[in-house]
């Protein structure tokens, strides 16, 4: 795996960046329907502004690469970033559109909803082909974080991310790849479309967040069992062998009665699984708590945390993004280290 280079360290943390699109949440209060409400709250979100943000309260410099609207709801949203303390210096501003999203609660056996719109006609997805420097912004950074939603935009955006992720290699950085698949993106004949482009990204990927039913779906893999925890034994490893992947990581859910989760990571490093301590708890917002996990390994690849730490401290990055309102993980490293001693109280005072 590539090191982080001298110029791209800041203090004790690193320079890292996100690729992704931003988008406006709309949230209905409550446990109220878009049918039943009147009122919306609206904050930004995407898997870039997710893993940017909690990098950064990891005490890295988080950096987003995104192209925003030219006008007020640009600046609202730029707005909103800084308090979340991401570096907006490698933000593009183009077109006069943002990609939203509908978020209703799910209450009991009525699952929680989301609703896209206007997402193929935003700034992000509509920007120039040339629109982003590649090799200055690979040389502002060590390490950059693609995603799978984004891989799904269109072509454009594809191609974006497959220069961007190649530039950062050949300035010996690292590439985070996330699979996050979602076949509603994809359209008809989704997997056959979506695999070319996923096995480039995994080609250009140090580390890769992703499990065996991404391997079995996305990839094509085949294995003879039905145990998801043997299949996850027997495919990541000739998924790391065959594009020659440093890190493979993931977790496994399990949901319960009375919004009760249980979770477990694990990681592929060197030839040999870790696995967490399975972690069951309470859910408030779900959404965004996967990509707490992934800071959280990306964290501990760059502070050098041995196998058994890292994937314990993810899990527990993961746990406490359910417990906030919104996508986007607002733990400390402090906090997260409190938590995996077990010395959260009542009030801190």
């Amino acid at each position: 795996m590539p090191e982080i280079p001298a110029d791209a360290q800041s203090g004790a943390g690193c320079r890292v960046a996100a690729f992704g699109e931003v988008m406006m949440r709309l949230q209905v209060p409550g446990y109220e329907t878009l049918a039943q409400g009147s009122e919306l709250k609206y904050t930004f979100s995407g898997t870039g502004v997710n893993i940017a943000s909690a990098l950064s309260r990891l005490g890295h410099d988080g950096y987003l690469v995104t192209t925003l609207p030219s006008n007020p709801l640009g600046e609202a949203a730029i707005a909103y970033l800084r308090r979340l303390g991401i570096s907006t210096s490698l933000i593009q501003r183009s077109g006069k559109y943002i990609g939203m999203y509908f978020l209703e609660n799910g209450f009991g056996p009525r699952p929680g909803r989301v609703t896209y719109t206007d997402r193929l006609g935003s700034s992000f997805n509509t920007a120039d082909p040339d629109n982003y420097d590649y090799e200055q912004i690979a040389g502002r950074v060590g390490l950059i974080h693609f995603c799978g939603i984004t891989l799904a935009m269109n072509e454009q955006v594809r191609q974006q991310m497959k220069q961007l992720a190649a530039a950062v290699r050949r300035q010996n950085g690292q590439v985070v790849f996330d699979c996050n698949y979602r076949p509603t993106l994809w359209g008809n004949d989704s997997y056959e479309i979506a695999r070319p482009h996923y096995e480039q990204m995994l080609e250009h990927a140090d580390i890769v967040m992703m499990n065996e039913r991404d391997a079995v779906s996305i990839l094509g893999m085949s294995t003879g069992t039905l145990d998801r925890l043997d299949q996850l034994k027997q495919l990541i490893p000739q998924v790391a062998k065959k594009y020659d992947i440093a890190v493979i990581a993931g977790t496994h859910r399990a949901i319960h009665e009375n919004t009760m989760h249980s979770l477990q990571g694990y990681i592929y490093k060197n030839g040999t699984f870790v696995f967490s301590q399975i972690l069951t708890f309470p859910v408030h917002d779900r959404i965004g708590a996967g990509d707490a996990y992934t800071a959280g390994i990306i964290h501990g690849q760059l502070t050098g945390m041995a196998m058994q730490q890292m994937v314990d401290y993810a899990a527990t990055a993961a746990m406490l993004a359910h417990t906030v309102t919104g996508d986007t993980p607002l733990s400390t490293d402090m906090e997260i280290r409190q938590a995996m001693m077990m010395q959260g109280r009542d009030v801190d005072r």
